[in-house]
């Protein structure tokens, strides 16, 4: 379960690198303005790991002869 925190406006300006810290952590920081939250931080969701140049020589790539012949269903549109 994911920590919560909740921090007013003028925390947060003043804390504002500590708080990213936090954030980093794991924790997800809510900013209230006047008792109503206003804004949320959290940290990125993880993204896929970049493509590798040559990944398609791998030794399970397969790629037919024909993959780029016309489609037969087309045809009638050519």
């Amino acid at each position: 379960m994911q920590k919560v925190k909740e921090v007013g406006t003028c925390e947060a300006k003043i804390h504002f690198f500590r708080i990213l810290e936090e954030v980093q952590e794991g924790t997800l920081i809510r900013i209230t303005k006047h008792g109503r939250v206003v804004a949320e931080l959290s940290a990125p969701a993880k993204q896929p790991a970049p493509a590798r140049f040559g990944c398609m020589q791998d030794k399970d790539f397969f790629m037919a002869e024909d993959f780029d012949a016309p489609l037969e269903v087309l045809q009638a549109y050519m």
